[in-house]
């Protein structure tokens, strides 16, 4: 472990730095930014291509956010203010954008009727027409595709007449190259695998394939199995622990216990409960201070997040007084758990790309954003006008609207009993600049690091992590970082700043 002389000598003397009291120190270099390599991990188990995930927020992640986050590299967290059900199923939508292997696809029976299995799509709002049909008693008897559906024109026929009865198929333990060559050779666009018994074992889709076999899926964050990865937020208590079953049911890649206070006893109890029972990584939050990470890891959590009162909706500090700026909260909590495997994540305060290799820099190996992807086409809520320019709606986990709308907001900021009359919010809401496409905004985000990561001589994140040094700057400082002595005319895609 490098440490940060800076930051240290800041806590000596009693005090706690944030993004804008430090600036990261120049080394030698033979980096160029586009050279440097973003992987890291977000848990023990669980990898990242690009060190920045979405926050589980309902203004911020839902499934069209995180299947698009995780094809640019990074994961997104599906937040829990849905109720168990449609939250593993924005987990299943983005599990099923983009498959290598389907380990249980959806199968249709041959006798049931056309209009039956069209209305469970709509229901369910696959993104898919093509299923596997069986017989009754559950062995593979047809294909049914798209292309049967669109050119049916009775829907009170039943699926065994318009289906293939004589489809391609695969035995079970078929690899992707050997389906994708087969596919290939037959010009068919779906392979199911079956056992022994003719029973389906999984299934292959050959635009997925394609997209992995010609490496344009290289930069996707992608599981074993070729699926897109994404996370989902859980909270404490018996009922949060069966809500986790039924998001590991959907092949959830990691489960997040989501809570503002995260060393405490209903956060232990819960952790400790879904290491026993399940086989999935656990990131655990929130905490600022080192003591916290560790016992967090003592218990069994793959992943730490750190960050309490940072985020910009965010009131904690100010109503219950707690919190910790946070570099100095990073940097306590990496010093606590090195060594031990287990990742940091930094979640909030972040304001510029600038602030994302500071932050990692310190000790995080990923960051957790929240209002800088607020306002992204993909994001939840509608594009509104406001004084003339396009927003969109961003709000606090523990604004007042979440907590009466959501007991899982309330239960959050431990107030789950609480009456709708009787909250103490510890966030607000608000509007966000509409951004565009999260495709063109995350590509400056990700371009800042690059460049700080050249500056230090910095090729991984882990050499960022120990290699960065940090001058503590002043408030005059701080006004010359900033475009100073001028009227900004023209807004930049990576400065939302003012002119001082």
């Amino acid at each position: 472990m490098n440490v940060k002389p800076t930051i240290e000598k800041a806590s000596e003397d009693g005090f706690a730095l944030t993004f804008d009291d430090v600036r990261l120190r120049t080394g030698y270099s033979q980096i160029m930014p586009g050279d440097v390599n973003l992987e890291s991990m977000f848990s023990r188990n669980v990898g990242l291509k690009v060190p920045i995930v979405s926050a589980a927020m309902d203004t911020v992640t839902e499934y069209k956010l995180a299947i698009e986050i995780a094809k640019l590299g990074g994961m997104g967290v599906i937040h829990r203010n849905l109720s168990p059900d449609a939250q593993a199923l924005h987990v299943s939508k983005v599990k099923h954008n983009l498959n290598g292997l389907i380990e249980k696809p959806i199968c249709v029976y041959e006798n049931e009727k056309v209009s039956a299995v069209m209305a469970r799509v709509e229901e369910k709002g696959y993104s898919f027409r093509s299923f596997p049909v069986l017989s009754r008693e559950g062995k593979l008897v047809g294909l049914v595709t798209g292309n049967d559906f669109e050119f049916c024109d009775n829907n009170s026929l039943e699926i065994r007449s318009i289906m293939s009865t004589a489809p391609i198929f695969g035995k079970e333990g078929m690899s992707i190259d050997d389906a994708y060559g087969i596919m290939k050779e037959q010009k068919k666009k779906v392979i199911p695998l079956v056992d022994k018994g003719g029973s389906v074992v999984g299934m292959y889709i050959f635009s997925d394939l394609k997209r992995i076999r010609t490496r344009s899926a290289e930069n996707y964050n992608i599981d074993t199995h070729g699926q897109l990865r994404v996370a989902a937020a859980v909270g404490t208590g018996d009922e949060e622990i069966e809500r986790a079953g039924r998001l590991i049911d959907k092949k959830v890649d990691v489960i997040v216990i989501d809570t503002a206070h995260g060393d405490s006893k209903s956060v232990l109890y819960t952790l400790k409960e879904i290491k026993n029972r399940y086989n999935v990584d656990v990131v655990v939050g929130n905490v600022s201070i080192g003591e916290s990470a560790k016992r967090l890891v003592d218990v069994g959590a793959d992943g730490i997040k750190v960050g309490q009162g940072p985020g910009s909706i965010c009131t904690t500090r100010i109503v219950a007084g707690i919190g910790r700026p946070q570099v100095s909260a990073v940097y306590d909590c990496m010093k606590a758990i090195f060594g031990s495997g287990v990742p940091i994540c930094a979640d909030g305060g972040i304001t510029s790309s600038g602030d994302i290799p500071i932050v990692i820099g310190a000790g995080a190996h990923s960051v957790m954003m929240g209002g800088m992807l607020a306002g992204t086409e993909e994001s939840p809520g509608e594009i509104q006008f406001y004084e003339g320019r396009q927003w969109k709606s961003y709000r606090g986990m523990g604004s007042l609207g979440a907590m009466q709308e959501s007991r899982s907001s309330r239960q959050r900021y431990l107030q789950s009993d609480a009456e709708k009359n009787r909250l103490v919010p510890e966030g607000i809401e608000g509007l966000v600049p509409y951004r565009g496409k999260l495709n063109d905004v995350l590509f400056q985000y990700i371009g800042g690091l690059r460049k700080g990561m050249g500056y230090v001589g910095a090729g991984t994140i882990e050499e960022l992590r120990e290699k960065a040094q940090f001058d503590r700057i002043t408030q005059s400082g701080f006004i010359e970082s900033h475009p100073h002595g001028v009227k900004i005319t023209k807004e930049s895609p990576n400065y939302q700043g003012r002119g001082i």
